[in-house]
């Protein structure tokens, strides 16, 4: 006698779909391998492309920040130039008591005064 009993009518029909003999253990280190591999890939796609938005983000914002700043940096220079104007200069020093200097005095070594 045989070690598998025969089988008849449904029952053999319905065996015939199912592989039999060790193709089926041979195949299933592969499928899982594949399916770990797609698995990994994608896990991976999905992590690099949550690096790539974050970085995105933190580059809009510094740009954002960058021209704040430089809007600040422009601010500034235009009060630097206007209070280094010659004609604020003069005004300032006015409110401050300093009036104009006459003809400059000079010294000699024998200590006259000339001019």
């Amino acid at each position: 006698m045989s070690s598998k009993p025969e089988l008849k009518g449904r029952a053999a029909r319905l065996a015939q779909l199912f592989p039999t003999g060790p193709g089926q253990a041979a195949r299933t280190p592969f499928v899982l391998l594949v399916v770990l591999l797609l698995g990994g890939g994608l896990i991976g796609l999905l992590v690099l492309n949550s690096a790539l938005s974050e970085g995105a983000f933190k580059l809009d914002d510094l740009q954002r920040g960058t021209k704040s700043l430089t809007d600040e940096e422009q601010a500034l220079q235009r009060d630097i130039d206007a209070y280094s104007a010659p004609e604020a200069l003069q005004r300032r020093a006015r409110e401050l008591g300093m009036v104009p200097g006459g003809d400059p005095a000079f010294l000699a070594p024998d200590g006259t005064v000339k001019g």
